[in-house]
């Protein structure tokens, strides 16, 4: 199947969004770096002098490109394309040479399987479906199919929420994760909805004047809310070299599950296309968990990555801006850029 122009769009758009993204987190660390150097009292420890560095706002600012460009890039192509994609902001090679931090042997191996995959989910990703308006959408999103997949996501938040959660939240890294992911995929949906409502509008065809619009712009508001409040409070119960692989996993495999039950990607598509894509995602996925396991390794053999956090550190992982998460464990660079992007979508 050819790569389609609009294809061609959302992956210049994710590629780019990474790249921002990625080099958000390289500056933001040299800001706060810099920032504490001054003042003598770091993020980690509740300090807030860094809102003061302008290289930390200049940060701030490329993040905020990153996460613009990939908004738009949900209007262009496939879920199934542009999700797995987020694994790249986490491997940015210019970390390891501009903050002089240290990649342990499997970290490298973990960033060539993440590119590895990449490289096979672009090459057979499906061809987006053209849409002329906001109303086709919503006839995909009030699909049988679809209907059921929601319901099941909101039953199973409201038993999580409301029953494991208060007996479970704090002793099992699934619960709040679960939350989050659930959440997750019906955001991405409505975001490539209100994302294609938005790029319709600039076309000259406002979609504004219908309701369903309006009605995503909702969904994606409250499940953006309870993504960042679950997420927060998994990265504040245990440690985020934990959370993070996790969170990943679960919310792009039901991002893509979702994706393809309302917008079909997977239609008219060989046996062969799907299974690559899923074994590109595999590649990724596994990519990805290398590289947080052993990001830690050459910095401390002994701890394990699966070791709870003390409650000293645990109580600065997410502040306002969630640097803290950058400096729990010393001067090491963290790997939870991608985490950032999910946080929103």
């Amino acid at each position: 199947m050819g790569f389609s122009s609009d294809n061609l769009k959302g992956f210049v758009l994710a590629l780019s969004s990474s790249a921002f993204i990625g080099a958000s987190f390289i500056i933001k660390k040299k800001g706060l770096r810099r920032a504490a150097d001054a003042s003598g009292v770091r993020a980690g420890g509740g300090g807030h002098t860094y809102l003061l560095e302008p290289l930390w706002w200049v940060g701030m600012i490329t993040m905020i490109v990153g996460e613009v460009a990939n908004f738009v890039a949900y209007a262009f192509a496939p879920a199934v394309l542009i999700t797995p994609l987020g694994a790249l902001s986490i491997i940015c090679g210019l970390a390891h040479f501009i903050l002089k931090e240290k990649l342990h042997d499997l970290g490298i191996l973990g960033c060539i399987m993440c590119i590895t995959g990449s490289i096979v989910i672009v090459i057979h990703a499906p061809e987006e479906r053209p849409i002329t308006s906001v109303m086709e959408i919503w006839n995909m999103a009030t699909q049988t199919a679809f209907l059921l997949y929601v319901a099941s996501v909101i039953v199973l938040v409201f038993v999580l929420v409301f029953h494991f959660a208060p007996l479970y939240g704090q002793s099992n890294v699934l619960i709040y994760t679960g939350i989050c992911s659930l959440m997750g995929s019906l955001s991405v949906m409505s975001v490539k909805a209100l994302g294609t409502s938005l790029k319709l509008t600039f076309e000259g065809s406002n979609q504004f004047v219908y309701p369903q619009t309006w009605f995503f712009t909702l969904v994606v508001l409250t499940c953006v809310i309870t993504q960042m409040d679950y997420l927060n409070r998994a990265l504040d119960t245990f440690n985020t070299a934990v959370v993070s692989p996790i969170y990943y996993v679960m919310f792009t495999t039901l991002t893509i599950v979702a994706s393809v039950i309302m917008f079909k990607d997977w239609d008219g598509q060989s046996g062969e296309s799907i299974i690559s894509e899923i074994c590109g995602f595999v590649i990724v996925v596994s990519g990805t968990i290398i590289l947080h396991v052993t990001k830690d390794l050459d910095r401390n053999p002994s701890r394990s990555v699966y070791a709870r956090l003390s409650p000293s550190l645990s109580a600065h992982l997410c502040d306002e801006n969630g640097e803290s998460l950058k400096h729990v464990a010393g001067d090491g660079t963290s790997s939870d850029a991608i985490f950032r992007r999910q946080e929103l979508y």
